[in-house]
């Protein structure tokens, strides 16, 4: 799962010149929920079970991406007459579903992560050989570059964790 940086950037396909970049307005929750994904990383770094390891990578990559729909969303608008706002014969919808409404350059991300939800889950729940140790590792790396990814396009400065972070398997992002 890669993208180049001309399509996070927002320059691919597009006539806004050379290393232009369009930054967000990151406030408080934004970065709060980049901090958590962050801790969530080095969470799942020290973890001492697959099961635990995979979990709080998924989870790092959910608080990431609810960092860009709080930085990107947009306040639903109330409809006359009293009602909720919500559209009618829709629940709620998850962070991975409303991702690609505000980031469409970030859907293969979501759908990535949206089809490893239910593994999540039953780690979380603890159901033995819910991850593979391969799974959870895998998951990690692909968290950190999704992170390092949402960085970039909230026009954050990215950073490694700390002591090479998720076992060494920081994954720099680095211009195509």
């Amino acid at each position: 799962m890669t993208a180049s940086y001309g399509q996070v950037n927002g320059t691919h396909g597009a006539r806004r010149g050379v290393g232009t970049r369009v930054r967000p307005p990151a406030g408080h929750a934004t970065l709060e929920l980049v901090e958590q994904a962050r801790s969530c990383l080095v969470d799942a770094a020290e973890a001492s079970t697959a099961n635990d390891r995979f979990a709080a990578a998924h989870l790092a990559a959910l608080r990431a991406a609810a960092a860009v729909l709080a930085a990107r969303a947009q306040p639903a608008r109330r409809r006359h007459g009293g009602g909720s706002g919500r559209r009618r014969g829709h629940g709620p919808r998850n962070v991975w579903e409303l991702l690609p409404s505000v980031a469409p350059e970030l859907t293969e991300w979501a759908a990535f992560f949206a089809s490893n939800a239910g593994k999540r889950a039953a780690a979380q729940a603890g159901l033995r050989g819910a991850a593979s140790t391969r799974e959870a590792d895998d998951l990690m790396r692909e968290a950190e570059a999704f992170l390092g990814l949402v960085c970039l396009l909230l026009g954050l400065p990215y950073q490694e964790p700390i002591d090479g972070g998720a076992g060494g398997l920081a994954v720099p992002l680095r211009p195509r």
